[in-house]
């Protein structure tokens, strides 16, 4: 392991987040979750454009450390184009392998995993376009 704080994939994922922020407007059905940790007031909000049952377009919003941040923005670039039901399936042991993330982080990575099936239950109830706020104690 290195002796900087972050390997080269945080760096580059949080260095230039091309997931990060709302979603565009083009698509009519856009859905988000939101998780956050009590806490310590970390958050995760994942938001999808849907053309059917592929997810054409996901973004996120973090307020988190570098480590989460980078985690939503691999995230997000693998589970665009991909089918809704894939979203069930989030590698947050691989995601924390690649990115390097330190064991007592676990409870960050999980966010994005609740937000992930969230927002995958939200679409798949059809519900309308909104934010489910779930709270981790």
């Amino acid at each position: 392991m290195s002796m900087q704080p972050y390997n080269d994939a945080v760096r580059r994922l949080f260095e230039n987040p091309r997931h990060a922020g709302d979603p565009d407007a083009r698509y009519p059905a856009v859905v988000t979750a939101e998780v956050a940790e009590s806490d310590a007031g970390f958050r995760v909000q994942l938001a999808a454009e849907m053309d059917g049952n592929e997810i054409r377009r996901l973004r996120f919003r973090v307020f988190g450390c570098p480590h989460l941040i980078a985690a939503a923005e691999e995230l997000c670039g693998r589970f665009e184009g991909k089918a809704l039901r894939s979203l069930q399936d989030v590698p947050v042991a691989q995601l924390m392998e690649l990115l390097e993330v330190p064991v007592e982080k676990t409870g960050r990575m999980l966010l994005l995993e609740d937000a992930a099936h969230s927002l995958a239950r939200r679409i798949l109830a059809g519900e309308p376009s909104g934010a489910l706020r779930n709270r981790r104690n």
